[in-house]
């Protein structure tokens, strides 16, 4: 499933609202967001890495990601303005994710998204106090930063992937972006557990065992609950509290396609948190969920 592009989760979307005859506000609004990823995703030019094989293999050893913030920005102007046209999206479909704060509309706010809140974002530091200070709500803005960068994310791991072998990797966090997985899936032939980057859809090899979020191994505060068809599973720890969506391939009948699943499991979200959990790939703590009612 790796090096999925924007564009082909986009046409698949369209692909089973037409075979499913359905559709609604909330599939009107991943449509409208993910043709705005696709079209920046294609006309974003990645430059070489200056990595080579050894220099990545070297990085991820340490526990470094692939990716810096100084790799990101040489595409500032466009991050800029992708983030403004993301922000109207969520503006349009205000009846899903609330008011958008009159602060994040205004003009000027193109040049309150400063370079350190990006740098902040990417490194998992949080907000600035500056902004943290400000009547915005956190984990909106986290969301509009989020869906901002994909395109750009997305493109850089089609281009450093292929320079590491991920079998190397045994972190919680993503290799490419250091960002955390939303949605994984057990493989069909042993069942091996594999994370999805909810940032770049990068895929990495994970412990079955292990909570991928704060590395718990104790099986007594582990544990999944699964559908009737043993297809998807919740994976919840009791340490920190979260959840993740995985898809057991093993069982599936169709193939799975897991950026479209993480839209349409979005029930699954609500089990979870309805469960006491939150999803452990959201970088704010104590929030409440933006997720449709």
């Amino acid at each position: 499933m790796t090096n999925i592009t924007s564009s082909q989760t986009l046409n698949k979307l369209e692909e089973w609202v037409r075979q499913e005859s359905h559709s609604s506000n909330l599939l009107d609004f991943y449509r409208s967001l993910l043709r705005i990823q696709a079209e920046v995703e294609e006309r974003i030019t990645i430059a070489k890495p200056e990595l080579n094989e050894q220099t990545a293999f070297n990085r991820l050893v340490r526990g470094k990601p692939l990716l810096r913030f100084e790799d990101i920005i040489t595409n500032w102007p466009t991050i800029t303005d992708t983030f403004n046209r993301i922000t109207a999206v969520f503006t349009d479909y205000g009846d899903l994710f609330g008011k958008v704060s009159e602060l994040l509309l205004e003009e000027k706010w193109q040049k309150k998204l400063t370079k350190q809140i990006v740098r902040n974002w990417l490194e998992g530091k949080g907000l600035p106090a500056t902004i943290a200070s400000m009547e915005i709500n956190p984990y909106l803005l986290d969301s509009l930063i989020h869906q901002a960068l994909r395109p750009f994310l997305i493109r850089h791991s089609r281009v450093l992937i292929n320079l590491v072998d991920r079998e190397v990797w045994r972190r919680g966090s993503c290799f490419i972006c250091n960002g955390q997985s939303d949605i994984g899936y057990l493989e069909k032939k042993v069942g091996a557990r594999w994370l999805m980057c909810s940032r770049c859809d990068t895929e990495w090899h994970f412990q079955r065992l292990k909570c991928p979020y704060c590395g718990n191994q104790d099986s007594n505060s582990l544990s999944w609950f699964g559908d009737d068809d043993g297809v998807y599973r919740l994976y919840v720890c009791d340490r920190c509290h979260t959840y993740l969506k995985v898809v057991d391939l093993r069982n599936a009948k169709i193939e799975a396609f897991l950026p479209l699943e993480r839209i349409l499991t979005l029930d699954m979200d609500r089990q979870g948190q309805e469960k006491g959990y939150h999803p452990g790939y959201v970088q704010i703590e104590n929030i409440n969920t933006t997720l449709p009612k």
